[in-house]
C-alpha cells in the first residue's frame, strides 16, 4: 500500500510512525510545506492525565515525551485580584517545538523520512497513492478540494487572541481576568519548561476596538499587554513569536472521508484551546485510523470503520470544547460575578462537569463554595 500524508505536525508524524512500526513494508510519504522547525506558539497543554491516553497503545512514545513535561494538579483563577484555586484539575505542558522534535525522532526511528519545504498545490500531484491523509491543519488542502463531499464548514469565533511567551514560571495553569480602561481582557498562562511559560491574551471585539489593537504593531501590542498584566507577569516581559491577533477557527466535517482521502486532526475538527485537548485529539485520531487500517485490507472499509469508531467519542469532546468557546465569547459578562460564583461558572462551562462530579474532583473548592453559599 502507498500512503501519502499531507502535514508533518503531531497528527501526521504520529500516524506515519504507527503505520511504519506496524508494517514496515507500507510505503508512507509525509509531505510538509514548512521547514521541520517551523511552529508558532510556545507551549502546548494537555488536560486531565496528560499522556495517559497513550500508555495502552504506545508506551514507548509516552515514555519518550513524559519526562519533558511540566505538570500540576490544580488550576487558579484570578478575578479583581482575588485568587480562587480549583483543586484536582490537572494539566501538563511541553514546548510546542520540543514535542514536534520528539515526534520527529520517533518517526525517524520507525523509518519515516518526511519531505519538508514542499508545498502541494493540487491533489493531482498525489495520483497513484492508495490513501491520502489530510493532516494539514485548519487550512487543509484536502478538505478544501473536496469541501462539498466532506460537508465541510468553518467559522471564526469573534474573540481575538495573541500567543506570547514569558520567562515568568507559574505554579499552575492560571487564568487572569482584568477589567482594563478599554474593557475586559483574559490571559491563559502556564509553564511548559522550568523557566518558560505560555501567555495567551484574549479580548472581545469591543475591547479589541477600543484599545486600538488593529492598528498596533506586534511590539506595541506586546507592550500594552505587558502593562495590563503587569501583576501576573511579576516584572517579567512577554516574548513574541509571530504573536499576531488571531480568531479561533471552528472546523466541522459532516463526513470524514471521500474516495481515498480522509481527514484527521485540525483538518477534520478543531477544539478550542481553553480545554487543552487539541493535540491530544489529533494523536488519538492517528491511533484510531491506524487501528482501522490494520483491521481492514480495503481502504474504503478502513475509512468507514475509522469514522464509525471515532466519531461518537470525538463529537462528545468537541461539543464540550464548543461549550467552553461559547463561554469565552462572553467572558466579560461572566466577570461581573463574585469570584467564587465566577469560578463555578468557569469550571462547569463545557457542560461535562456538574456539581456532583466536581465534589469528587475538587473537594476543597466545592467545600469553600458551599460554605460561602450556606
Amino acid at each position: 500500500m502507498r500512503i501519502a500524508i499531507l502535514g508533518a505536525g503531531p497528527a501526521g508524524l504520529y500516524l506515519a510512525t504507527l503505520i511504519k512500526r506496524r508494517d514496515a513494508r507500507v510505503d508512507v510519504t509525509v509531505i510538509e510545506q514548512n521547514p521541520p522547525d517551523a511552529t508558532f506558539g510556545f507551549g502546548v497543554v494537555f488536560s486531565d492525565r496528560a499522556l495517559e491516553f497513550l500508555r495502552d497503545d504506545d508506551e514507548e512514545t509516552c515514555a519518550a515525551i513524559a519526562p519533558h513535561m511540566e505538570s500540576w494538579e490544580d488550576m487558579t483563577l484570578v478575578l479583581r485580584g482575588e485568587r480562587v484555586v480549583i483543586d484536582g484539575i490537572g494539566f501538563a505542558a511541553i514546548g510546542r517545538l520540543e514535542l514536534l522534535q520528539l515526534l520527529q525522532a520517533r518517526a525517524g526511528a520507525a523509518g519515516v523520512a518526511p519531505v519538508y519545504n514542499r508545498a502541494v498545490t493540487s491533489l493531482d500531484e498525489l495520483a497513484g497513492y492508495d490513501l491520502v491523509v489530510g493532516a494539514d491543519g485548519v487550512n487543509s488542502l484536502v478538505r478544501r478540494t473536496y469541501a462539498g463531499a466532506f460537508g465541510a464548514s468553518a467559522r471564526l469565533l469573534t474573540n481575538r487572541f495573541a500567543w506570547f511567551g514569558t520567562t515568568q514560571p507559574f505554579d499552575t495553569l492560571t487564568q487572569t481576568f482584568v477589567d482594563s480602561a478599554f474593557g475586559p481582557l483574559d490571559a491563559h498562562h502556564y509553564r511548559y519548561a522550568a523557566d518558560r511559560s505560555t501567555f495567551i491574551v484574549e479580548v472581545g471585539t469591543d475591547t479589541f476596538a477600543r484599545a486600538g489593537f488593529a492598528s498596533m504593531s506586534e511590539a506595541e501590542t506586546r507592550g500594552l499587554c505587558e502593562r495590563v498584566f503587569a501583576d501576573a507577569l511579576g516584572g517579567h516581559k512577554l516574548i513574541s513569536n509571530n504573536s499576531i491577533w488571531r480568531q479561533f477557527p471552528v472546523v466541522h466535517n459532516a463526513r470524514w472521508s471521500h474516495g481515498n482521502c480522509v481527514l484527521i486532526g485540525d483538518a477534520l475538527h478543531t477544539a478550542h484551546f481553553s480545554i487543552g485537548s487539541g493535540t491530544r485529539l489529533a494523536l488519538e485520531d492517528a491511533i484510531a485510523l491506524d487501528k482501522a487500517l490494520a483491521a481492514h485490507r480495503a481502504v474504503p472499509d478502513a475509512l468507514a470503520a475509522f469514522e464509525a469508531a471515532r466519531r461518537p467519542v470525538l463529537e462528545k469532546l468537541v461539543a464540550g470544547a464548543n461549550g467552553s468557546a461559547d463561554w469565552y465569547e462572553r467572558f466579560g459578562e461572566h466577570m461581573r460575578l463574585a469570584p467564587l460564583d465566577f469560578a463555578m461558572s468557569y469550571i462547569t462551562r463545557s457542560g461535562r462537569i456538574d456539581l456532583e462530579r466536581l465534589r469528587t474532583l475538587s473537594p476543597r473548592f466545592v467545600g469553600r463554595y458551599e460554605r460561602e453559599h450556606a
